[in-house]
């Protein structure tokens, strides 16, 4: 199978992101030097995975513009080609001022909404350095993320200049939440979707990121888009698969990944629920946060565990010794709005690993309907404590519960999101544009 060259615009390949994540096991098997990204600084931080993809291009201070005055507040990336050492993972973090950036989060850019200027203070344009890098490699094929309007613009301005086909993959329903505010708010959310839809209208392929968002984009935008999401090494998962589900003397619940403003009110709530069920049912169920950052509020429960991330290599073996494992939602209208039709990428990471998995989010997500069509997850809707209370109560209680979606979950896993399968369709489809 001769694979083409692919320009990846907007996401680089790592092993502790979301995105990263993803890339990297769908482009699983390609040439190396048939892949190349090309992405914003800010996005290049720890863990770029070079075995995967060491062509790189840091859109920097000669491609993203600042209008005057706002420019003096801008952090200069370097601009041009990254060059790597001989280890594969990469580390590029660069320092930044927690004040400042919350400054920036919490005031200056809700001020930039609210007028109207957040969409226009600055752009993303092709330098004359970046236009020599991309003849340089001669990509055969564009595929693209984009979560902005100036991602959108910058998007058709690289398929202006290169006239390749186009692959748009959507990841969550940001066009949704974008411009909600402001005395301009009408405005944008017009012509937003309208530069949306020419970039829609460029694609040759249009990849969602679940099935819900497949239905819901093709009303809203009558267009055909082809599900995929995170794909998972079987062999890789199945080293600690769990098989027996018997509890631990102090049963665990783990939630790994990152912390939000609203997930965080759903993992306190979550933690009050424990509180509840330690104290009627008399054991020490231990709810173990493995994040970032330790949240303030861990200190008020003695059932809180507050662990830092582990590396990628380690979550088989984490996965599988906890009884539990919690995905949480926002329950927030503005958040239900973007994550209506999100796939969180550790979905089937938790399902492969035949730990039972607790669901805590709206009924109208992606990951509500999915976990229910399947049987693959105890689902709770309700956004009280009495309800996570009473799932949590029935699968302490309930054995054969816990196994049966243990079991179903990786059933679902080998199934659907089987990294060998997945791939060879992923493959299909790009080769598809290649052969029109």
């Amino acid at each position: 199978m001769i694979l083409p060259k692919v320009l990846i615009i907007g996401q680089p390949f790592n092993n502790d992101t979301g995105g990263g994540i993803t890339l990297t096991n769908l482009f699983h098997g390609w040439d190396r030097d048939k892949l190349a990204v090309a992405c914003s600084g800010y996005l290049l931080h720890d863990n770029i995975d070079t075995e995967v993809c060491n062509t790189y291009y840091q859109l920097g201070h000669k491609e993203h513009k600042w209008l005057f005055p706002f420019n003096y507040m801008q952090r200069k990336y370097y601009s041009g080609h990254l060059k790597f050492d001989r280890k594969r993972i990469q580390n590029l973090t660069i320092s930044k001022s927690r004040l400042r950036v919350k400054l920036i989060m919490n005031y200056f850019i809700p001020f930039l909404e609210f007028i109207g200027f957040s969409h226009i203070i600055s752009k993303t344009e092709l330098s004359p350095e970046f236009c020599n890098w991309m003849k340089a490699y001669n990509p055969d094929i564009l595929y693209m993320q984009a979560t902005s309007r100036s991602a959108v613009l910058f998007c058709i301005a690289v398929h202006n200049y290169l006239k390749k086909p186009l692959i748009f993959h959507m990841m969550d329903d940001w066009p949704s939440t974008i411009s909600t505010n402001g005395l301009f708010k009408k405005y944008w959310q017009k012509k937003i979707d309208h530069e949306f839809r020419d970039l829609l209208n460029r694609a040759a392929v249009l990849m969602s990121i679940s099935e819900e968002m497949l239905k819901e984009y093709k009303i809203r935008y009558n267009k055909d888009f082809i599900p995929f999401h995170n794909t998972i090494d079987i062999d890789f998962w199945q080293r600690y698969q769990r098989n027996n589900y018997e509890l631990n003397e102090s049963p665990t619940i783990l939630y790994a990944g990152r912390i939000g403003l609203g997930i965080e009110k759903s993992l306190e709530l979550v933690a009050k629920a424990i509180q509840r069920v330690n104290e009627e049912l008399e054991i020490s169920i231990k709810f173990i946060l493995q994040v970032q950052e330790k949240p303030l509020w861990v200190k008020n429960y003695k059932s809180v565990v507050y662990n830092n991330f582990v590396s990628y290599n380690d979550l088989p073996k984490k996965f599988s010794e906890t009884d539990f494992l919690l995905l949480p939602y926002d329950f927030s209208p503005l958040s239900i709005k973007y994550i209506r039709y999100s796939m969180p990428t550790k979905v089937p990471e938790y399902m492969v690993s035949g730990t039972p998995i607790i669901i805590f989010a709206p009924e109208v997500t992606a990951i509500v309907k999915y976990a229910n069509r399947y049987e693959w997850a105890k689902v709770i809707t309700e956004n009280n404590i009495s309800a996570i209370y009473g799932a949590i109560k029935q699968l302490i209680e309930n054995k054969e519960l816990r196994q049966q979606l243990g079991q179903n979950a990786i059933k679902v896993a080998e199934n659907h999101h089987n990294s060998i399968n997945v791939s060879i369709n992923f493959k299909k489809v790009i080769l598809s544009i290649c052969n029109t």
